[in-house]
């Protein structure tokens, strides 16, 4: 697979009501390993990623990272991702790449502390609302940096004394800012704060992998993150293992609930799922911990409604509210959902809607009457997580679903259709 197979005509047919039983491996985080694969950047040595998944989103990333001179080595089978960023030749990164990935912009800072400019095309990915560059273009100007943005593009450069270190506040928790700034600081000169940084689990991550290649980075998973400058001579290489894609591991806790299954979800930490397991406990899930790393999830019957509001990590991620959406179709009583990040994140309601569901959307709030069946139908997901979302709704349907949209599917979740398929869903992929 290649970042150029973007489009798909592929389809998933799912002939539902089947439960989810069995036992499923959750794959290496993507919101964690883009950005590791972007810090990479930073470092004048080779370093090795493990639990990488093969997802369309890590190959654009390496696209990237190839036009900037970088040499990469993908092993899809062992999941290993070898960087070498000792060849780096270029501060270019076009708009045909840049704008198929809205991650891809976190390299902006890593290219300007390394390179000392860069000319970074304005961001893409799924149009599920606004995503704000200020914070990451106030911040990098408050450390010394220059930017302009003119023709699609953002071009800085950094005065001949470099980056210097210094006290920054985010106006919201934005994670893409406080990891762009956060790399920018590791070569800066002297002390960075971050104040109001995002504490997301991956940021964390991203801390530990920068600071087993020599950085200084404390605080990472608080709204207080710092940083000590080091210098390019203090970066080494390192071996890193990235954690648990916790975005995948409610995505199928979410599905084994709603087909009524029973089933064991390995390589999860509990801990980033703490607002999603006690909204589906509230509602009548039953989750057993089976170790450090494993739960296992049922249900008691059908689910009570419940209400759930979105917010910035530790609360109810945004990422999962479509999946959500699909299980509380099927529950007892009136559901409330409210989205508060994303202002366009309800795409999927009218395809829901389709099947079958009763819901109202009222400007970002969405009220949701549990209905007694959904029954299948052609649906189409308009980003990643809505295509999950119509996924499990088609799990949880009667008869057929044929749900298209696999080209944002593909952009995170790996092998989707087959572990679903190994925990008993009648489900294929198949080529119009």
């Amino acid at each position: 697979m290649t970042a150029n197979s973007i489009e798909t005509k592929d389809k998933i047919l799912i002939n539902g009501l089947k439960p989810l039983n069995g036992q499923v491996r959750i794959s290496g985080a993507k919101n964690a390993v883009l950005k590791q694969i972007a810090a990479s950047i930073l470092i004048p040595h080779p370093v090795i990623l493990k639990d990488v998944p093969a997802l369309q989103d890590v190959y654009r990333m390496i696209d990237i990272l190839h036009a900037l001179g970088a040499k990469c080595e993908f092993d899809e089978k062992q999941e290993i991702l070898k960087i070498n960023c000792s060849t780096l030749s270029s501060s270019y990164a076009p708009f045909e790449l840049v704008s198929k990935l809205r991650a891809s912009f976190v390299i902006l800072g890593p290219i300007l502390a390394r390179c000392g400019n860069a000319k970074v095309s304005l961001p893409g990915g799924c149009q599920i609302g606004t995503r704000r560059i200020d914070l990451h273009e106030k911040g990098l100007k408050s450390l010394g940096a220059h930017l302009e943005i003119t023709h699609g593009y953002v071009e800085a450069h950094v005065p001949e004394g470099g980056l210097v270190g210094k006290e920054l506040h985010l106006d919201i928790p934005s994670n893409g800012a406080t990891e762009n700034l956060m790399m920018a600081a590791v070569l800066a000169k002297g002390l960075t704060i971050i104040e109001n940084a995002a504490k997301d689990p991956e940021i964390e991550d991203l801390a530990n992998f920068l600071n087993c290649c020599g950085a200084k980075i404390t605080g990472a998973g608080s709204h207080r993150i710092e940083i000590e400058g080091v210098t390019l001579n203090d970066l080494h290489s390192c071996e890193y293992t990235t954690l648990p894609d916790r975005i995948e591991a409610g995505t199928f806790i979410i599905a084994v609930l709603a087909t009524g299954g029973k089933a064991i979800i390995d390589n999860v930490i509990p801990k980033h799922l703490t607002a999603l397991l006690s909204k589906l406990e509230e509602m009548g899930a039953v989750i057993t911990p089976i170790g450090d790393k494993s739960l296992e999830i049922s249900s008691n019957g059908r689910l009570k409604a419940t209400e759930i509001s979105t917010v910035w990590y530790p609360g109810f991620p945004t990422d999962l509210q479509p999946q959500m959406m699909a299980l509380l179709t099927k529950t007892d009583g009136v559901s409330i959902l409210k989205e508060n990040i994303y202002e366009d994140r309800f795409s999927h309601v009218e395809e829901l809607v389709r099947m079958g569901a009763d819901i109202q959307v009222n400007n970002h709030i969405a009220i949701l009457k549990g209905v007694d069946k959904l029954t299948g139908a052609p649906v189409t997901g308009s980003d990643l997580r809505a295509t999950a979302g119509l996924i499990i709704a088609g799990l949880a349907a009667d008869g057929i679903s044929e749900v298209r949209g696999l080209n944002h599917l593909d952009r995170g979740y790996n092998s989707f259709a087959d572990k679903l398929s190994s925990l008993g869903a009648d489900i294929k992929r198949i080529n119009d």
